[in-house]
């Protein structure tokens, strides 16, 4: 059973990449596009993000539909507690404040404190994740377009399930 949804997930990830690739956007602009997906579905935004994926597609028309939505695919519901989890530990270790709350503190201090850590290490994973999501995509982007113009035998379609393979 998990085997099969991991399946669907890799193919629907597959779908939606290959999609932002074969778009008239130029590679930049896809990565780009990817990376703006990845930053804002990384923040703790309650599900605004993907309100703001619409109005920035209505205000910037050099936004990839496919790869912003790519993003979504990529870090979805299943996704998110652990990078909400590393967000905390990240915010904690930078604030030098411990995660575990002691007796000499309150509870609206604990609250305070911990929405600190989470605040700052999500800005900060979030960062790391569009960056990296960026250069992947790009590479991508660059490499299906050079296979397409070459007409190769391979597709790049095989490179991203190696991506994939378990």
């Amino acid at each position: 059973m998990v085997g099969r949804r991991l399946a669907r997930y890799r193919d629907r990830v597959r779908r939606k990449l290959l999609a932002a690739f074969r778009e008239d956007r130029t590679p930049r602009q896809v990565a780009m596009s990817f990376a703006i997906g990845i930053f804002i579905t990384a923040l703790p935004t309650g599900g605004v993000g993907v309100g703001l994926f619409f109005v920035f597609i209505s205000l910037w028309s050099w936004i990839s539909k496919p790869a912003i939505f790519a993003a979504v695919v990529v870090l979805n519901p299943v996704v998110k507690p652990a990078v909400y989890l590393a967000s905390f530990q990240v915010g904690a270790l930078l604030l030098g404040t411990n995660p575990v709350r002691s007796h000499d503190v309150t509870m609206t201090e604990s609250a305070r404190i911990g929405i600190q850590q989470l605040l700052l290490g999500n800005a900060i994973l979030a960062v790391g994740l569009s960056a990296v999501g960026y250069v992947i995509v790009l590479y991508l982007t660059q490499l299906y377009r050079q296979r397409s113009n070459r007409n190769h035998e391979f597709s790049l379609e095989s490179d991203i399930r190696g991506l994939f393979r378990r």
